[in-house]
């Protein structure tokens, strides 16, 4: 296994609608669709599709969804030994997606909230394993925390991607060797509004100067910056597709740049790849179905770009 991911197992329960309720306002639905999701269920998903050696550390509940969520993991071919059944629900996510493709979500996080340091301490072996931990914020912040030290310790490259948005304790920046954010949590963990360039190159030191290794910011549509003390600095536009779902679109660059790393890529190589990922997967409804296998990106990648799409800032 050489990437271990460490974090949400969800059921998302998808509603289409043609545009997002106000508050207050009762519209009709156009569909209904449960689908196996979770962002580090999606991450794992993503990096064992995209070539990658993937397992997952996280939990289930013991309830119908439960079964459904471990098989959806196993037929991606991820590593599902270490996901422990904890008594109670699984997560569940509640999306609402418009026809434009932009969503709002409500995490309930049922037997995620439930994974303890405890639970890692008792698998521990598997970093011993793993060569790239990626983690998010879905799961106790503390055992988010520990997994990070005992990576560290092992010299395993920790990849954190601190979503839904929270303020971290800096004690965890210096634990992180490549931070995964789009603008919204990067306000968040660094308290710099983005409102310019300026203010973006601001907040993109002030990480570094707190510990972190590395930074991946990621903006949609527009591609993202990579920006790092050691490397040079990466801008990488975005490909322009029909966007119909931007469900794990997110998590699908994540996976798919792990894996690319993971198969010894350049940091620009990989990041290429994993912008090819995430704009397949928004031409697809739903999170883990819509995530692509290493040769479709491949192949997308062969029509509408090389290195050449990314540029030295």
């Amino acid at each position: 296994m050489k990437i271990l991911v460490v974090g949400s197992i969800n059921m998302d329960i998808v509603n289409r609608v043609v545009n997002h309720p106000v508050p207050g306002e009762t519209i009709k639905g156009l569909s209904t669709v449960y689908s196996p999701g979770g962002k580090g269920a999606n991450q794992a998903v993503a990096a064992a599709l995209a070539g990658g050696r993937a397992g997952m550390l996280g939990a289930i509940g013991k309830d119908p969804y439960g079964l459904e969520l471990l098989d959806s993991l196993a037929k991606a071919n991820v590593d599902t030994k270490a996901i422990i059944k904890k008594e109670g629900t699984s997560g569940m996510a509640f999306i609402t997606v418009s026809e434009s493709g932009e969503n709002t979500i409500i995490l309930s996080e049922g037997a995620n909230g439930k994974l303890s340091i405890k639970d890692v301490e008792e698998q521990l072996g598997l970093l011993d394993e793993a060569e790239i931990l990626l983690v998010q914020n879905e799961i106790p912040l503390e055992t988010t925390l520990f997994v990070l030290k005992e990576a560290q310790q092992r010299n395993v490259q920790t990849y954190f991607n601190p979503a839904p948005a929270l303020e971290i304790p800096g004690e965890i920046l210096p634990l992180i060797d490549v931070l995964i954010v789009n603008e919204t949590e990067m306000e968040v963990v660094t308290g710099i509004r983005i409102e310019t360039e300026e203010a973006r190159g601001r907040a993109l030191n002030w990480l570094v100067n707190h510990g972190v290794n590395s930074v991946i910011l990621t903006l949609g549509e527009k591609g993202s910056h990579y920006y790092s003390k050691t490397e040079t600095c990466l801008i990488t536009p975005g490909f322009k597709v029909k966007a119909v779902d931007t469900t794990a679109a997110g998590d699908t660059f994540i996976g798919a740049f792990a894996a690319a790393k993971a198969s010894g890529n350049n940091t620009k190589k990989a990041i290429l790849f994993a912008t090819a990922a995430s704009a397949l997967a928004v031409t697809k409804h739903g999170a883990q179905q819509s995530i692509p296998s290493k040769n479709e990106i491949e192949e997308f990648l062969k029509v509408h770009g090389d290195g050449s799409h990314a540029s030295e800032a």
